[in-house]
């Protein structure tokens, strides 16, 4: 054991040497090797007593001012004493523990006293089956006790660690089955303890070993985290095959994940392959990708990379790694003042904006549309002129030599009539000579109604018509007005021809032209028919 000036003189030393990696470590650039925080909890061992305790800050400054939440430590197995937590450097880690409610205390504990002094499976398995009946609950219920009353309940309690290797009293393989039934026991012993809010860490060392790691879980309800030591050695030559292996690194977190545990690495670092940077690197990628609740490197040689110098090139990796991005120093850029060269004035001519006036654009009033009513015009039915009855020159006749007194017939409208037409054939008319007496018989002609005659080919020859003398007023009759000469009319294609002496008046009806398209052309005849049997015939 080194004297007091001899550890002095290593404080010191180790101060300045931290002092100047610190130093180094503002200056460091960032790299390939940085990992981000994944909120991990990390720590370190950096010894088991007060001077693991009084590191850890000096840890923390070489790290840029990392935090170091995990405080690790061992009590010691060679007796009972020991395992049920008399020691006084427990008290130190509660202190540290209790300055800030982050933090947390993991404590490793052995199941057995003589941990380390090889004792052989024969004896191992009667020492379990002694512990599995209760033998040693004792130890357990005063360790319980001890931490309870240090302040320090949430401790994490790393129970019977690698258990499935060779190296511990407390080793698994020589009987199994008893073993697990230990675990149980001390688990359930010291949840008794009042106040106490332990964590269980179940953590077995990577691989096989001597017996595989499963066949020794106690149980989801006696564990309550699954940890893993994995330190750079066999079996496997690469980190790959670290992982890989069986009860290797992916088997380690697929089981946890199976059974819904948490995940940690109380112990890992560099081993029998000596100053490894790649392992260091992939290690710490391995963290950030799986999250576990917390992990603490082994800070020793030969597995350090703070207070074992044979291991520069992974030291350089784990720092780069950890090392909180800081940003450098800011130094201000020198202002160069740019000489002010004046910028003459040149007036801008003002050039008056042209009013332009705001065009009016009139609202268009929309007319209403009218709908003209259509003017149904009424027909004008022409009232037919009644010819005067002409007095004919009599044959010569006896007559009488009392005048009669002519009486005016009474006039009779015929029924308009719609002819059809009919090409008249031309027609010359007999002359008639007049008589030499010039005295006209007065008649009194009987009105009658014509009636349509079917015309005859021949020259209609007129009978004279004696009136009937009927005592009227005297008539003074009118002058004779002699039939004129009929002009022959064009031959038309009609087969039929219109009765002679016949009189017809047509009158077209103007309906509109809105109307006019729906009824066609319309005209209203009249038709007064002068023929032989008319009695209006004066020859």
């Amino acid at each position: 054991m080194p004297t007091p000036r001899r550890r002095l003189a290593s404080t010191c030393i180790g101060t300045v040497t931290a002092g100047l990696l610190a130093t180094g470590a503002a200056l460091a650039t960032p790299d390939e090797n940085r990992t981000e925080d994944s909120g991990t909890a990390m720590g370190a061992y950096l010894a088991y007593g007060p001077d693991g305790v009084a590191r850890i800050p000096h840890l923390s400054r070489w790290l840029g001012g990392k935090e170091i939440r995990v405080g690790h430590t061992y009590l010691p197995g060679d007796q009972w004493a020991g395992i049920e937590g008399r020691v006084s450097f427990l008290e130190d880690w509660a202190r540290w523990r209790l300055a800030d409610d982050d933090r947390m205390f993991v404590l490793n504990v052995p199941m057995q006293a003589r941990n380390e002094a090889r004792v052989p499976d024969q004896q191992v398995a009667r020492l379990i089956r002694a512990g599995a009946e209760g033998e040693y609950d004792v130890h357990f219920r005063r360790l319980a006790e001890r931490l309870v009353s240090l302040g320090v309940p949430d401790t994490v309690i790393v129970l019977g660690w690698e258990m499935n290797g060779v190296t511990y009293t407390h080793r698994c393989r020589p009987d199994p089955a008893n073993w697990k039934v230990y675990w149980r026991r001390i688990v359930t012993v010291m949840r008794a303890v009042p106040g106490q809010k332990f964590k269980f860490d179940f953590a077995p060392n990577r691989g096989t070993d001597a017996i595989g790691w499963t066949k020794c879980y106690p149980g989801d309800d006696y564990v309550d985290i699954i940890g893993m030591d994995s330190y750079d050695q066999g079996p496997g030559q690469t980190f790959d095959d670290q992982i890989s292996q069986p009860y290797g690194l992916q088997k380690h977190v697929d089981f946890a994940r199976a059974h819904r545990k948490a995940i940690s690495y109380p112990e890992w670092g560099l081993f029998r392959r000596g100053d490894n940077p790649e392992y260091v690197r992939r290690m710490l990628q391995w963290i950030a990708q799986h999250k576990p609740l917390y992990h603490t490197i082994t800070d020793y040689c030969p597995h350090g990379v703070w207070q074992c110098k044979q291991n520069p090139q992974s030291t350089k990796v784990f720092r780069d790694a950890l090392t909180p991005e800081v940003p450098g120093p800011v130094v201000p850029t020198p202002v160069v003042p740019t000489p002010v060269v004046p910028t003459p004035v040149v007036p801008t001519p003002v050039v008056p904006t042209p009013a332009v006036p705001t065009p009016q654009v009139p609202t268009p009033a929309v007319p209403t549309p009218q709908v003209p009513t259509p003017a149904i015009p009424t027909p004008q039915v022409p009232t037919p002129a009644v010819p005067t009855p002409q007095v004919p020159e009599p044959s010569p006749v006896e007559t009488s030599p009392v005048a009669p007194t002519p009486v005016a017939p009474s006039p009779v409208a015929p029924s308009p009539e719609v002819p059809t037409p009919v090409a008249p054939s031309p027609e010359v008319p007999t002359p008639v000579a007049p008589s030499s007496s010039p005295s006209p018989s007065p008649l009194e002609p009987s009105p009658a109604v014509p009636e349509p005659v079917t015309p005859s080919p021949d020259v209609p020859k007129p009978s004279p018509v004696t009136p009937s003398p009927v005592a009227t007023a005297p008539v003074t009759p009118g002058p004779v007005v002699p039939e004129p000469a009929p002009t022959p009319a064009k031959p038309l294609p009609q087969p039929q021809r219109p009765p002679l002496n016949s009189m017809q008046w047509c009158v077209p009806i103007n309906f509109g032209e809105w109307l006019s398209k729906l009824v066609g052309k319309q005209s209203v005849c009249i038709k007064l028919d002068l023929g032989d049997d008319s009695g209006f015939w004066p020859f």
